[in-house]
């Protein structure tokens, strides 16, 4: 080696700082903890999470049930707006949401947070959202990894997802071969655009209307960036206290695909659903992203909630104490249309939405 040669490489001079990371899991050690089950076992850092599978020995014939997803481009306006704690939220619901619809009570999730800088405090604060969402949703948070990717991604940037596990009794499990002509179609207001459609909304708010993050918008009661930053609703123990007070015979949550898609989805091919506009007025950030690009409704209820972030299918004998059920648990609900018999005007297995919405 000659005197004027650089110094040897290091993992980070290359841009991974390992003692960052270590830091980052001391942080979010105070959260994790707020989540823990009496079935979690182990400690936050090691290998693998641990869940006693003991506690299955109370079912008949238990199902395990599996689901995975993540926030989307929802992340750019946590990073624009350089708040961190409520995005673990929209991680969480989209995951526990997808296991409750076919009736799974959620047991343990876990995360992957993919960052191109550690900043231990912003991974604490992700993990912090992740943390409560698992509250909300009655499940632990029994581990997850923290990934440095200096060169694939800026200083600020990240991406999140989460995996769950969940339970449900083999002839409880609810779905199509449930669904009966004449049951109700019960709506589950959502809290907000949640996690789906949000590089439609950012090319209409953004780069179509040149809005920015500060806007004060009225009829939102606050900021634009306040507004989609909102964080997802979690319909999990909600739908489990559904599902124990009355007969359900299918749930959906309303993801990518918008209303009528992912209500179709729970749909015998014999069987067809539609949903009246008329009985529910969208939040007034719907309206504003039609308005503001140019959006026709088709597109916005193929793309958006609309206003409805789960949908139950019950009998119409069910119908009160569903509905007294979820207003007791704060969840504003509705009868939103019916499941009729397919015929030439009404193809099997699918779900139109009819009428104009009440203003």
């Amino acid at each position: 080696m000659t005197e004027n040669a650089p110094p040897g490489a290091s993992y980070a001079a290359a841009g991974v700082d390992i003692q960052a990371g270590e830091t980052a899991v001391e942080l979010m050690k105070k959260w994790v903890a707020t989540t823990q089950r009496p079935e979690s076992m182990g400690a936050l850092g090691g290998f693998a999470g641990l869940f006693d599978a003991s506690a299955l020995l109370r079912y008949r014939r238990p199902l395990l049930a599996s689901a995975t997803d993540g926030v989307g481009t929802k992340l750019v306006i946590a990073q624009r707006m350089d708040v961190h704690d409520t995005i673990g939220q929209d991680l969480v619901a989209m995951v526990v949401d997808d296991l409750v619809v076919c009736g799974a009570e959620p047991l343990f999730m876990t995360d992957y947070i993919c960052v191109g800088k550690v900043r231990p405090e912003r991974v604490a604060s992700i993990v912090k959202g992740i943390a409560e969402g698992c509250v909300l949703a009655g499940c632990a948070l029994v581990g997850g990894e923290t990934a440095e990717h200096p060169g694939l991604l800026g200083p600020d940037e990240y991406d999140v997802a989460g995996a769950g596990t969940g339970v449900v009794e083999a002839d409880l499990v609810l779905g199509a071969e449930r669904v009966r002509p004449g049951d109700a179609v019960l709506a589950l207001a959502s809290s907000g655009l949640h996690s789906n459609g949000y590089s439609l909304v950012r090319h209409v708010f953004f780069d179509r209307a040149g809005w920015s993050l500060e806007r004060h918008v009225p009829e939102f009661g606050g900021t634009l960036g306040e507004e989609l930053l909102r964080p997802t609703r979690i319909y999990t123990l909600d739908c489990l206290a559904l599902i124990g007070a009355a007969e359900v015979h299918a749930l959906a949550h309303v993801t990518g695909g918008g209303l009528a898609a992912n209500l179709a989805r729970v749909l015998p091919p014999e069987l067809h659903a539609t949903v009246d506009r008329a009985t529910w007025t969208p939040p007034p950030v719907f309206g504003a992203v039609g308005a503001a690009g140019g959006v026709a409704r088709e597109e916005l209820e193929r793309t958006l909630n609309m206003g409805i972030g789960m949908f139950a299918l019950v009998p119409q004998d069910a119908v009160p104490a569903a509905l007294a059920t979820l207003a007791d648990r704060g969840v504003p609900a509705w009868v939103a249309g019916e499941v009729t018999e397919a015929g030439a005007d009404r193809p099997g297995g699918t779900a139109v939405l009819t009428g104009d919405h009440a203003l």
